[in-house]
């Protein structure tokens, strides 16, 4: 059993910053891919960013230029550096965590909230 753990969310002004972190721990021998996801309230869960174990890196395009995601291997964790943040942005952000034998895991997710 793999557990997904986010944090660093909250609530910021258009055009301010924010990093999430998300922490896997258990068992986990192999991490392949790591990524974020993000829901709005009435809307479809939707893909933010991944990147692999060797740093390869996707983005959707509307965050292209904005966002980054960073991972520390040694630390089974995965980062979401948000920049330059949009009312758009507004959703819970979730962590998504791909290990051996296909198995996925989800953490609880964090609330992301951009407002005047």
């Amino acid at each position: 059993q793999v557990q997904v753990v986010e944090s660093g969310g909250g609530l910021v002004q258009p055009g301010g910053s924010l990093r999430l972190s998300c922490a896997a721990s258990g068992n986990i021998v192999t991490i392949y891919v790591m990524g974020w996801y993000r829901q709005a309230p009435g809307k479809q869960r939707e893909l933010v960013a991944t990147i692999t174990n060797s740093g390869d890196a996707t983005y959707a395009d509307s965050v292209k230029g904005r966002f980054t995601i960073s991972r520390d291997i040694a630390k089974n964790t995965v980062y979401l550096q948000m920049n330059s943040l949009k009312v758009e942005d507004t959703a819970v952000y979730y962590c998504n965590v791909r290990v051996q034998l296909m198995r996925q895991y989800w953490g609880q997710g964090t609330q992301v909230t951009v407002s005047s």
